[in-house]
């Protein structure tokens, strides 16, 4: 408690109507990148605003930013750094997303929380995605709800995307990815639709133009390849001004 005494008191949104009327004023901002990304946060936070202001200037974008992060915990290079001097530069709050207690119980307590205002959990997005419904063309008959749901759409997706790199880490010789990552990179994918579907809006940043192919942030393609991303409307890549 001592901790959270220090800084403005944060609020956990507890219901998905609180957390539809608080956030969709807003216009959500995310930046995926590496945790064990080595270069200079401050360089690279630098370019990301500089890409931003220009990308919403030509999108004309007008409401105010919040960033939101996915309790990565702080560290004094990487995403975490990168996110906090972002945040600072644009003179934004942070909105936080942390796993449920039941899916990672370690993954809240470790998050940083520097200038977050609003805090809410993993499942209350995947609610508030499902209540979109895949458009189809066919009829839906009895029994396809459960088929249409966005986050199941998702999970295939993903464990499909694993399957595929889990292949590929063979012929190298390398072990299957880690069994976490389908959570991580759902996370990642439910949080990017699910605030796209609150705020109508979104903008998804990368803090480098070189994504490891095995990474959680490469799984970026899946909400890409389903469309809950839009690559021209919705994405921000990383160019680096000095190159």
């Amino acid at each position: 408690e001592m901790i959270t005494m220090l800084m403005q008191p944060i609020s956990l949104l507890r219901s998905v109507l609180s957390i539809q009327s608080t956030l969709s004023p807003f216009h959500p901002l995310l930046i995926e990148g590496h945790s064990r990304d080595t270069r200079d946060p401050t360089v690279v936070a630098n370019q990301i605003v500089s890409n931003l202001r220009q990308s919403w200037k030509e999108r004309n974008v007008t409401k105010p930013p919040i960033l939101i992060t996915q309790g990565d915990p702080l560290t004094e290079k990487g995403i975490s750094a990168i996110t906090r001097i972002v945040a600072n530069e644009l003179g934004v709050k942070r909105c936080l997303v942390c796993l449920d207690e039941d899916i990672d119980p370690d993954h809240s307590q470790l998050a940083d929380r520097h200038d977050v205002v609003y805090e809410l959990k993993y499942s209350q997005l995947v609610e508030i995605l499902n209540q979109q419904k895949m458009t189809t063309d066919e009829e839906d008959g009895p029994g396809d709800d459960d088929k249409e749901k966005m986050s199941n759409k998702l999970t295939v997706a993903i464990n499909n995307k694993i399957a595929m790199k889990n292949d590929k880490r063979k012929t190298l010789g390398q072990d299957n990815l880690a069994d976490w990552y389908p959570k991580y990179a759902l996370l990642q994918e439910v949080t990017k639709a699910a605030f796209k579907q609150i705020s109508g809006e979104v903008t998804v940043a990368h803090a480098t133009g070189d994504i490891a192919e095995f990474s959680v942030t490469s799984f970026y393609e899946v909400g890409l390849e389903l469309g809950f991303i839009d690559e021209k409307t919705d994405m921000v890549n990383y160019y680096d001004s000095s190159e």
